[in-house]
């Protein structure tokens, strides 16, 4: 078994919460040059968010309260 089947064996047997967090740790480490080209329907997304963005037609929420969201609904989901 390679060490990354290995590694991601013991990785879904973690908490959800855990995962997330491995996940959030792992993006964090990859360099700006190595994420995937968007597409086209991306980029219109948000183009037209940035635009409604600008005028201030949306509330913004904070990252953090959108995380803490995320989670608290994965941990009401999985018991």
């Amino acid at each position: 078994m390679s060490n990354y089947e290995s590694l991601l064996r013991d990785a879904t047997h973690l908490p959800v919460a855990d995962r997330i967090q491995l996940i959030e740790a792992l993006w964090g480490t990859l360099p700006e040059d190595s994420l995937p080209p968007l597409s086209a329907e991306w980029i219109a997304e948000i183009e037209k968010r940035s635009t409604e963005y600008d005028r201030g037609d949306v509330t913004t929420v904070s990252w953090e309260t959108v995380r803490e969201e995320a989670r608290l609904r994965l941990a009401r989901k999985h018991g």
